[in-house]
């Protein structure tokens, strides 16, 4: 499984990587993918973070 932020819709708000920070990180005032492939124990968490971003500037494709 991957996942993408979309670097234009990302608002900044920080809710993707204190959801999964195995994943996501704050790169100034967006946020970025850690990882080129989310580790398994990490895709509940990422899909959490994908459903609860309020800009839905993340998406993950299997």
């Amino acid at each position: 499984m991957r996942t993408m932020v979309d670097q234009a819709a990302c608002t900044g708000c920080g809710l993707c990587e204190e959801t999964c920070p195995g994943v996501f990180e704050m790169d100034g005032e967006t946020a970025k993918v850690k990882v080129a492939q989310v580790p398994v124990e990490d895709e509940a968490l990422c899909r959490e973070a994908m459903e609860g971003c309020p800009v839905e500037a993340i998406s993950i494709e299997k």
